[in-house]
């Protein structure tokens, strides 16, 4: 007799189905390679490259793998001018013109959309406080932001930064790098760094508070983003904010406006740029207006540009680079001497071993648990139902993962191995009450089975909250996929397990 499906078992599916969806998208047959990151002020971003394109042609060669894209740079150093390379996007031809071999990093296309952590993907890891100081929530955010923005200065786009705290209030800043080796890692966080802004070789103002009395942010009236405008590439936004010199530093700017000249190129705007630098990087170059020379002023407005291939693209690039901007402008040089608590690394060999371990350890286990389901309880039905059950809780927790763009890591997988061990105990104890010979009629034995299996929840929920914050949060992920994983068993799967079994022992 067939199974009939009750709303339970329909949820579970439609669910299930959604997930999937999240998983692997849309179907796309593109071939190509990924860019996954593009060094800032580059050649190459100049020229149009950007993170997320994919390059599916160089010079008219088609471009199917990270093998067939190095083969196509080979030779393209070895001159003493400039070769043209053409690049062919998905969406764009870019011309490429340089002695240099473009200085962007690619990968495969993702075959799914589920991101990795640092431990599966491979890289740095750095746990890291201030030297001598107990910061706090603020304090650790505002650090965040600014080593973010450092590390993008120095065109590193792989990467996680993020504020963590302990069960004691202490907090600690996590930094995640894919690619990078602890020495690289060291080097970047214990340069304090240096912001100047320079007219020439003359220096203006510094970042920080001695210099810079504030920042408009978050402000309508005095930080905005334009419409974009349609160019060649695609969509260009415009953004511009206010920033409140002190009244030093506002007369060191009018003493060297003074002396500039209007530009004849652009009469609208004087004969030098505003030169922005961290750390003796160029960061951005700003034209000052003509109405500007020799006049003591404390409010300057500050502008820039994002681009992108679609009006949305633009807009974010823009709000992203005036954030940037802002960020360097508010803080410049580190507000603290910082310490590595914690310095780890990962091969990305062993992320993907472990990952065909686990992925084979967990099949057979989920088979093994099968089989002795239908030996124990001698029905194949009861079999099928457990192993589609427990696969299914797997894709869902994934999918959620995918949909929330959560990192799995180590700890992540942990959970998902919880969560499979708890719910197989569930299902066993449905298909125990389920047999139970007491007087109780079936619908009240799957009652009662639920009911336990409602507090065994609400205790394991209890217990996992205070690892959100245990080990400075670097067992948050096996604390988030766990409580994903038995909701979705008691909100989803277990209801339909439950529906499952009284459909089987009916028949």
């Amino acid at each position: 007799m067939a199974l009939k499906l009750t709303w339970r078992i329909w949820i579970l599916i439609v669910v299930l189905a959604l997930s999937l969806l999240s998983i692997f998208g849309i179907p796309s047959f593109e071939k190509g390679v990924l860019i996954t990151s593009v060094e800032a002020n580059s050649t190459a971003f100049e020229q149009g490259l950007r993170q997320g394109q994919i390059i599916m042609g160089v010079d008219g060669k088609q471009i199917t793998s990270i093998e067939d894209f190095s083969a196509s740079m080979q030779g393209k150093s070895d001159s003493d001018e400039n070769i043209k390379t053409v690049f062919t996007t998905e969406n764009s031809e870019i011309i490429f013109f340089s002695n240099k071999t473009p200085e962007i990093t690619v990968s495969e296309i993702p075959k799914t959309n589920i991101k990795t952590g640092l431990d599966l993907a491979g890289g740095s890891r750095a746990l890291v406080q201030a030297e001598g100081k107990k910061l706090s929530s603020t304090e650790i955010n505002d650090l965040v932001d600014v080593i973010s923005n450092r590390l993008n200065v120095y065109g590193i786009a792989d990467m996680n930064v993020r504020s963590v705290s302990d069960l004691s209030g202490n907090h600690f800043m996590l930094i995640e790098i894919a690619g990078a080796t602890p020495k690289d890692l060291q080097d970047l966080i214990s340069k304090q760094g240096k912001f100047e802004a320079k007219i020439g070789n003359d220096t203006v103002f510094i970042g920080g508070d001695r210099d810079i009395a504030s920042v408009c942010r978050n402000d309508a009236t005095c930080a905005r983003i334009e419409v974009p405008q349609q160019i060649e590439a695609g969509y260009a936004s415009r953004f511009m904010f206010t920033i409140t010199l002190s009244g030093e530093a506002a007369q060191k700017h009018a003493d060297i406006t003074d002396n500039l000249e209007v530009a004849l190129d652009n009469p609208e705007y004087l004969s030098e740029k505003l030169d922005l630098y961290l750390d003796d990087n160029l960061v951005d170059s700003l034209f000052i207006s003509k109405d500007l020379k020799g006049r003591v002023t404390t409010q300057i407005q500050i502008s820039g540009s994002g681009s992108g291939q679609t009006q949305d693209q633009a807009i974010d690039d823009a709000q992203q680079a005036m954030h940037k901007l802002q960020t360097i402008l508010i803080t410049g040089s580190l507000p603290y001497k910082l310490e590595i608590v914690k310095l780890d690394t990962i091969s990305p060999i062993l992320g993907k071993e472990f990952i065909k371990t686990i992925l084979l350890a967990g099949l057979v286990a989920l088979v093994a648990v099968s089989i002795i389901i239908f030996f124990r309880y001698k029905k194949f039905k009861s079999s099928i139902a457990l192993l589609f059950t427990s696969i299914s809780e797997i894709v869902i927790i994934l999918g959620i993962a995918s949909l929330i763009e959560w990192n799995l890591d180590l700890p992540s997988i942990a959970g998902i191995l919880a969560t499979i061990g708890t719910g197989i105990d569930q299902q066993i104890i449905i298909l125990d009450e389920a047999k139970q010979s007491a007087f109780l009629s079936l619908k009240q034995k799957l009652k009662r089975a639920f009911s336990i299996i409602l507090g065994a929840y609400f205790t394991a929920v209890v217990a996992l909250i205070p690892l959100l914050w245990a080990g400075a949060g670097l067992l948050k992920g096996f604390a988030v996929t766990t409580i994903i994983g038995i909701t979705t068993g008691v909100l989803i799967t277990r209801p339909a397990f439950t529906d499952m079994v009284k459909k089987i022992e009916q028949d």
